[in-house]
């Protein structure tokens, strides 16, 4: 059976292996092969922050989809602080559109000479055309998990939310649907448009929907603003 890739699907099967080191016998439940490594790597390439959408709407269960996906990421003791919300109203979205061009030219004008110029011309938002808009909050005042493995990292709780984000993130570029994090926003006028508790700590601002065209380099890049760095730049040996 051969995916759209042409690649072949991995084989889902249980199997036994021998631990050299140990000479242990375990079960492997998942035995993931190199075309599958080489898809998710195809995957991760293809992973843009997309703020270019067409206007078709996304099938109705796809959004309810994601996020039953998001739910599976890690969470710091279990707690599964995320908290979505679904932005419909058209009201709520116009006001979040204002709030972004009300502080996307507030960073302009922290730019000078031709870096302004440049920042000008940058789209750097999919708000007035994606059909599909989610906030994404992290519960800081969750009772669950019971507060485990946050008494000497409390940001973990973020971090865990990020985690969900990155998992929606990719289920949805699996479908073909793009995903862009909007960034740009105060989070405290976030909040009180979206109507939500007081210890939710806003974590972003999201726009799905099918991208205009497919990319594999950031946006940015392509528009010269900045290019990824090699990984060797950001590795540290001791």
């Amino acid at each position: 059976m051969k995916a759209k890739s042409g690649r072949t699907k991995p084989q889902f099967a249980v199997r036994r292996k021998l631990a050299a080191a140990t000479g242990k016998v375990y079960e492997c439940a998942m035995d993931f092969d190199d075309d599958f490594r080489a898809q998710l790597r195809d995957l991760m390439v293809w992973r843009r922050d997309v703020r270019r959408f067409r206007s078709e709407p996304l099938p109705a269960g796809t959004l309810d989809r994601l996020l039953a996906v998001a739910c599976l990421a890690p969470s710091v003791g279990l707690s599964q602080p995320w908290r979505f919300v679904i932005v419909e109203s058209a009201a709520r979205r116009r006001a979040v559109l204002e709030d972004f061009t009300a502080c996307n030219a507030e960073a302009l004008a922290s730019y000078d000479g031709h870096i302004a110029t440049h920042y000008a011309a940058l789209k750097l938002a999919g708000l007035a055309e994606a059909p599909c808009q989610l906030a994404v909050f992290a519960d800081r005042d969750t009772a669950t998990g019971h507060g485990l493995g946050r008494r000497t990292m409390p940001e973990t709780i973020e971090y865990s939310v990020v985690a969900a984000v990155i998992a929606l993130w990719l289920a949805a570029r699996a479908e073909g649907i793009g995903v862009g994090w909007v960034s740009i926003l105060d989070p405290t006028r976030v909040k009180a448009i979206l109507d939500v508790p007081d210890a939710w700590r806003f974590i972003g601002y999201f726009c799905l929907g099918y991208p205009e065209s497919e990319e594999t380099e950031p946006e940015l890049a392509r528009a010269g603003w900045e290019q990824r760095r090699p990984p060797s730049e950001f590795v540290l040996r001791r």
